[in-house]
């Protein structure tokens, strides 16, 4: 199977949902993002929110877990001989944080491959190009974002 199979140009992908629990928000807040609307119910209240929301770096981060436990680095491969081995990313761009995810909230993810094109500097290697998005329970965008990844197919 090639990566064109593999990773059809336009096709979106639901990579699974999340459901934003009060503990986790204000765990990942504390350790990455303390802000008092990530961390204090009452402070969040208070604030331009309204009510605890979770990080946007924290739905990034969920966006990632998702995706790789969906097809990258083999999962869900049914062509001939190894799944395409997924490298380094060498960034991302167009990060939007769309909505608050507010505590409780359920956040579906999905990828939308862009392209792929040959990279001259790794033999056998491809740029791939996803779109990222999340959506919350009334299909609202929530998260979106480009993000680019090295791959080499076998």
């Amino acid at each position: 199977m090639s990566l064109d199979a593999f990773f059809a140009i336009g096709v979106t992908v639901t990579l699974g949902s999340h459901t934003f629990q009060p503990d986790e928000i204000k765990a990942f807040a504390r350790k990455y993002d303390p802000q008092p609307f990530h961390v204090d119910e009452v402070a969040a209240k208070n604030s331009v929110f309204g009510a605890l929301c979770a990080s946007g770096w924290h739905t990034a981060a969920t966006w990632m877990k998702y995706h790789l436990a969906c097809g990258m680095g083999g999962s869900g491969w049914s062509g001939p001989g190894e799944p395409p081995e997924f490298g380094p990313s060498p960034g991302f761009r167009n990060l939007k944080w769309l909505k608050p995810v507010y505590a409780g909230e359920t956040v579906r993810f999905t990828r939308t491959c862009l392209a792929h094109r040959p990279v001259a500097s790794r033999p056998g290697g491809r740029l791939l190009t996803i779109r990222a998005e999340g959506y919350d329970s009334t299909e609202a965008k929530v998260i979106e974002f480009e993000n680019a990844v090295l791959v080499k197919v076998q």
